[in-house]
């Protein structure tokens, strides 16, 4: 009997689902992308809810040969997929002895937040930020709030492929808390900030055009707006993760909230990404602005009450170079990555940092991308500026920033690098985070590298005006059809 029980057990196994097999050690499918903040991929193939209970076991249980002994924040975004995955990821940590709080939806930065508040072990944000409605991720976050860097990554994946999980007994699996009052915590550290005064914002009583994509800033987005006594007229509200446009929030996926802007006369547009951790911002024109312009902003209202360093990516306008020149502060930029941004904020003691893609960081308040925070700073320097963005913008000098994504082979980029260092000649050469080149005298700059989110190039292009951003930009994508 035993044996035709092994028989028949085995022959169910062959006809499993490979994608469906429970596998320890895991091995992560080639169509994963794989970064140092977690692992995100199409829902069904690659991401099911067998690999996400997987990676979140062996997360629960690589922290532990870590030393965290307490516990770890779950949250997600508003996508279709994020229940699902939230109860496999939760499984998984479970069945590691892992104690869990969990934050249901929530924006990234206030898991963030809630994590390094706690003294959490660490946290799991199930979100695929601004991919399409039909991906989904896991990014893995530590004790102090903010994701793994480089080498904590490495071990990790490490760990993933060669561990075998022990898993508790029944007796030892640890009820799963909820926390539904972490974004309320959040809410009170952005009002207590000296930075920003509450008083003056609520006097000028913004109109305020919002843009949440049906992600998860809806509520919170609303709620903080109206503690700014502001105007709010608003889409894409509701968080149902059923995106009405290209969640990115770039100036060519903005027309409804320009046209929103100009429509309800409003003072400014805010457009939030789906995880709320970055804030893209529109004129009183209706104009896209751009995202880099909203790191310049909020960098200005804090070195105005509090001069000191700033730190930010390889593909950030130079338009923050401007605004630290004006306070006599050192700028120092790090390679693409919130986690590059933040580990560098923390060696420079900087005041305030972040990433030109409209991602905020204020390390008073924690070393995270943090959007509600950065749509404060906006209201608290348009006050400074007695004005609205169009006012605010003119103390810095006007630049255009092209930025594409390519279809091109990673495997040939470095001899890609080769031939636009050859060729684009007397430039100042990077190469920390792929290829930048950079010409000073001409204001002007290049960034090339593979994304860490998307299996694209990322091609960025800056210069005083747009025409000769783009013969810059033909040139260069000329040069790369020659090399593949």
């Amino acid at each position: 009997m035993r044996e035709l029980f092994s028989l028949i057990a085995g022959r169910l196994q062959d006809c499993w689902p490979v994608h469906l097999r429970i596998q320890m050690p895991i091995t992560l499918p080639q169509n994963l992308i794989v970064s140092v903040s977690g692992v995100r991929g199409r829902v069904g193939n690659p991401l099911t809810p067998e690999l996400m209970a997987q990676i979140a076991a062996a997360f629960g249980a690589f922290m532990i040969t870590e030393g965290a002994g307490g516990p770890i924040y779950v949250g997600r975004d508003s996508r279709v997929s994020g229940p699902m995955f939230s109860r496999a990821v939760i499984s998984g940590l479970q069945s590691v002895g892992a104690r869990v709080v969990d934050l249901g939806k929530v924006p990234t930065p206030t898991l963030m937040l809630a994590v390094e508040q706690a003294e959490a072990s660490g946290g799991i944000v199930i979100t695929a930020s601004h991919n399409p409605a039909d991906w989904n991720a896991l990014k893995l976050v530590t004790g102090e709030g903010v994701f793994l860097a480089k080498e904590q990554s490495e071990r990790f994946y490490d760990f993933l492929s060669k561990e075998d999980l022990e898993r508790v007994s029944w007796d030892l699996i640890e009820p799963v808390i909820e926390d539904r009052e972490a974004w309320q915590r959040h809410l009170h550290g952005i009002l207590a900030l000296p930075e920003v005064d509450v008083g003056a914002i609520r006097r000028r009583g913004i109109r305020v055009a919002l843009d949440c994509v049906n992600g998860a800033g809806g509520p919170v987005m609303a709620e903080l707006l109206s503690e700014f006594g502001c105007i709010v007229e608003a889409i894409g509200m509701s968080p149902d993760g059923r995106f009405p446009r290209d969640p990115e929030p770039t100036a060519a996926n903005l027309t409804e909230l320009c046209k929103l802007v100009r429509d309800t006369g409003s003072e400014v547009g805010f457009a939030i990404d789906p995880d709320v951790d970055r804030l893209s911002l529109v004129d009183e024109t209706g104009r896209a602005m751009g995202e880099d312009l909203t790191l310049a902003f909020a960098a200005s209202v804090i070195l105005m009450r509090n001069p000191g360093p700033v730190v930010t990516n390889l593909s950030t306008s130079q338009v923050l170079d401007d605004v630290a020149d004006a306070f006599s502060v050192p700028l120092t930029r790090a390679p693409v990555g919130e986690i590059n941004v933040a580990r560098q904020m923390m060696i420079e003691g900087a005041v305030v940092g972040g990433e030109g893609n409209g991602g905020v960081i204020l390390p008073a308040l924690h070393h995270t991308r943090d959007a509600p925070l950065a749509a404060a700073l906006i209201l608290q320097a348009l006050v400074d500026a007695s004005g609205p963005p169009s006012v605010a913008a003119a103390r810095w000098p006007s630049y255009s920033i092209v930025k594409e994504k390519i279809g091109f082979p990673r495997e040939a980029l470095p001899q890609a690098y080769e031939i636009l260092e050859s060729d684009l000649d007397d430039a100042t050469v990077d190469h920390t985070d792929g290829l930048r080149l950079t010409w000073r005298d001409r204001s002007t700059w290049l960034h090339l590298r593979p994304s860490g989110t998307e299996p694209v190039v990322r091609l960025i292009v800056e210069a005083p005006d747009e025409g000769r951003a783009k013969v810059l930009l033909d040139r260069v994508s000329g040069l790369l059809e020659g090399v593949v």
